[in-house]
C-alpha cells in the first residue's frame, strides 16, 4: 500500500499516518521526491485496508501496490530518481561516464589513468581496491592502500570515486573512502551485505547478478531501499549464456524494461559484458542509444601489463573516442519517454 499525502499536508498529519501504519504492525517508509510526501506500507502480513487511511487529515489517496518490489517500483514513485554524487547528477537527462582501471595497482597507475579519463570527459573514477577473483591465486587488490590511492585521485582530479565492497567486515572502511559503493555481481543476493548497504549514507551501485532475472535484481535493490537508503544505481553488466565470442551477453533489453518498471537510474558496464576490448565501443554506443543513464568502462594506459582484466580495458585514446561518440548519440537519444 502507498499512502499519498496532499500537497498541503503538515508534518503532524504525516506523523499521524505513520503512527496508524505502525499501529497495524507494519513499517512506514516515507518516500522522498516530487511535490508531495508518499508513505510506503511495508511488512504487512496480508492485504491492507485503504479505509484506515483515506479518512485521515492530509491524506489524498491510498493506492495498492501490486509489484513485489514496493519501493523500487514506479507504482510507488512515478518520477525518476536523480542521484547526486558531488557535483555529478546521475539519472534522467544526464549521461554519466564512469571510467578507470579494473584494479588499483599503484599510485602512478591510478593517477595516470585518472588524468586521461578526466581530460576525455569522465565524470567519476572507478577502480577496485578489493577484487573478487575466480582464482584464489589472482591479484586480489591492495585493500586499504588502494582506497587511499582512490582518495588521492579524488583530491588531485576532482573525480568522485566508485569502488566495490566485498563483505560486511570491510563495509565501514570502503564507505569511508568511496563516494559510491559498488556491490558486484557475485554479491547481488548477499542479503546481509544488501541490508548493510541500506544503512549506508553513500549511494550504492548495484550490479546485476550474472544469472539473475530482472525481478531478482530489482528485489535486491528493494533490500537496500527497505533499510532506508534510496540512493541506488542499477548496473547492467551482462548475463552468462552459452556464447563463446564474449565473456557474457550484454542484455540491453534490460534498460527499457527496468526504466519502465523502476524509477531508479540504470547504467551499463560493457567492459565486463564483453571481456574484449574490440566490443566495448559498439556496445557503449548501443547502450546510450537504448537510453541508459550512463556507462562504466574500464580504461588502462598499459593494459598489456594490467594485473586484472587488461584484455577488456580500453586504451586512453579509445576512451576519448568513446566519449565523443556517445555524447553525440546522447544529444539525439537522451530524452526519456514519459512513463
Amino acid at each position: 500500500m502507498l499512502v499519498v499525502m496532499d500537497k498541503t499536508a503538515t508534518a503532524e498529519q504525516i506523523d499521524q499516518v505513520v503512527k496508524v501504519i505502525e499501529g497495524q504492525g507494519c513499517t512506514a517508509r516515507p518516500i522522498p521526491g516530487g511535490d508531495r510526501v508518499s508513505i510506503g506500507v511495508l511488512n504487512n502480513k496480508g492485504p491492507v485496508d485503504a479505509a484506515l487511511f483515506v479518512g485521515l487529515p492530509g491524506v489524498k489517496e491510498a493506492v495498492p501496490i501490486t509489484k513485489p518490489y514496493k519501493l523500487v517500483s514506479r507504482e510507488t514513485k512515478a518520477e525518476d530518481t536523480l542521484i547526486q554524487v558531488g557535483e555529478v547528477t546521475i539519472g534522467n537527462g544526464h549521461l554519466t561516464l564512469i571510467a578507470g582501471p579494473c584494479a588499483i595497482e599503484n599510485e602512478t597507475q591510478a593517477l595516470t589513468i585518472a588524468g586521461h579519463v578526466k581530460k576525455a570527459g569522465a565524470h567519476l573514477f572507478r577502480g577496485g581496491a578489493f577484487k573478487p577473483r575466480t582464482s584464489p591465486y589472482s591479484f586480489q587488490g591492495l585493500g586499504e592502500e588502494g582506497l587511499k590511492i582512490l582518495a588521492r585521485v579524488r583530491e588531485n582530479f576532482g573525480l568522485p570515486v566508485v569502488t566495490e565492497v566485498m563483505d560486511f567486515q570491510t563495509f565501514d572502511l570502503v564507505e569511508h573512502y568511496a563516494d559510491v559503493v559498488q556491490i558486484g555481481t557475485r554479491n547481488m543476493q548477499n542479503f546481509s551485505l544488501l541490508k548493510r548497504a541500506g544503512e549506508s549514507y553513500r549511494p550504492i551501485l548495484l550490479k546485476r547478478g550474472m544469472a539473475a532475472t530482472i525481478d531478482e535484481w530489482l528485489m535486491a535493490a528493494e533490500y537496500i531501499m527497505a533499510q532506508g537508503n534510496h540512493q541506488v544505481i542499477l548496473c547492467e553488466r551482462g548475463v552468462r549464456t552459452f556464447v563463446h565470442h564474449s565473456r557474457n551477453t550484454l542484455d540491453l533489453s534490460a534498460v527499457p524494461v527496468v526504466k519502465k518498471e523502476s524509477h531508479l537510474p540504470i547504467v551499463v558496464d560493457p567492459s565486463h559484458a564483453a571481456g574484449r576490448r574490440d566490443q566495448v565501443l559498439p556496445l557503449s554506443r548501443a547502450a546510450v542509444a537504448a537510453n541508459a543513464h550512463g556507462l562504466m568502462v574500464e580504461v588502462h594506459h598499459q593494459p598489456e601489463k594490467a594485473l586484472s582484466d587488461g584484455a577488456q580495458s580500453l586504451f586512453p585514446e579509445q576512451f576519448d573516442l568513446l566519449c565523443r561518440q556517445v555524447m553525440a548519440i546522447f544529444k539525439v537519444c537522451g530524452e526519456d519517454e514519459p512513463f
